[in-house]
């Protein structure tokens, strides 16, 4: 495999985001997949991000418990509007009104990571900030006719046909894919999970 980084322990991605699968290996990296399903529901009063945090630890507990020679990473993306976390919709027409508040708007997506190595772990959470148009309620209804809403948070994948519906992004692009790959990499290379091909 070419790219830039080779690991030096193993890496088990604790998550089934083709997306995710897909930054990591652009990167150059070799992994195993393992996904988990501990996915807490968010408290009430639950800070955002925490509660991203707290997600993504629970998903990579159980897969760290299997894999204790591996440093085990994964990660849980979720968007944040008016003060409410939007997960995945739930239908179609869960995900036409979540675009229908995003319209217009700028909101947060927020994706709390979880690294456990054999010998350390550590929980962070990225934020981005993105800008959507004001597409009218045809173009939107049109976009969730295609179904690549329905398992992305938020509704919408801004690397896919959703592309058209953001104006700007301020902060890590990946974080909105739904990885932020420069800081996950800078903690696996600071690790030595991770470093630079010869």
């Amino acid at each position: 495999m070419s790219g830039v980084f080779r690991a030096t322990l193993p890496i088990v991605l604790a998550s089934a985001s083709p997306r995710r699968s897909e930054l990591l290996a652009g990167a150059g990296l070799t992994f195993t997949i393992a996904p988990s399903a501990s996915e807490p529901d968010p408290l009430p009063g639950e800070d955002p991000a925490a509660y991203a945090c707290r997600a993504a630890a629970a998903k990579a507990a159980g897969v760290a418990a299997d894999n204790p020679a591996a440093c085990v990473l994964a990660a849980d993306t979720i968007v944040v509007v008016g003060g409410d976390i939007l997960g995945k919709p739930a239908d179609a027409a869960m995900a036409r009104a979540m675009l229908g508040r995003l319209a217009g708007r700028t909101h947060e997506v927020i994706t709390g990571c979880c690294l456990i190595a054999p010998d350390r772990r550590m929980e962070f959470a990225a934020i981005s900030r993105v800008t959507m148009a004001a597409w009218p309620a045809d173009a939107l209804s049109a976009y969730v006719a295609t179904g690549e809403p329905m398992d992305k948070a938020g509704a919408y994948a801004i690397q896919g046909q959703g592309a058209f519906l953001v104006n700007g992004v301020e902060g890590s692009y990946t974080n909105v894919v739904g990885l932020p790959l420069a800081m996950v990499l800078g903690v696996l290379s600071d690790w030595g999970v991770i470093e630079p091909r010869a």
